[in-house]
């Protein structure tokens, strides 16, 4: 089984997007029983909320649901649990180094970096623009699909 794990600043916007995005992917594919795909944050700021509404609506555009989903913060054990751990953004994966104690097994990447356009996924808490999110995501998570399917 392939175990795939999204991290962001509070996991109720990019993160969860890119968990529930990949897992249609997958389940589109018919590889839905390959893979484990969670979610998880580098702060303590949003434990156990729910998908921030605004990113909710824009998974449901997609015919995306995200239900049940309840903010949690990456822990070292996720380091030896996953075999991909992707950051939205630099200040993630400082946040990913600092929590795992560093990366020896090279499990941690960008999404952006598995795509043609490598950089920062953007974030919609800040700019208000979830498509512009939406797209990074959708890109980066089928991106990644492909380079882990082979």
């Amino acid at each position: 089984m392939i175990k795939v794990l999204f991290i962001c600043h509070g996991n109720i916007c990019r993160s969860p997007m890119a968990e529930f995005v990949m897992k249609d992917l997958v389940t589109k594919a018919g590889k839905r029983g390959a893979f484990e795909i969670a979610s998880a944050a580098v702060s303590r700021e949003e434990l156990g909320n729910p998908v921030y509404p605004p990113a909710k609506r824009k998974l449901l555009e997609h015919g995306i649901r995200c239900d049940g989903h309840a903010a949690r913060q990456m822990t070292r054990a996720d380091y030896d649990k996953f075999d991909y751990i992707i950051g939205m953004d630099s200040s993630n994966l400082r946040g990913m180094q600092r929590i795992c104690g560093g990366d020896p097994e090279h499990k941690f990447s960008l999404l952006m970096e598995h795509t043609n356009r490598p950089g920062d996924v953007a974030d919609p808490w800040y700019t208000g623009d979830f498509e512009e999110t939406w797209r990074d995501v959708y890109e980066g998570c089928t991106a990644l699909l492909k380079e882990i399917s082979g």
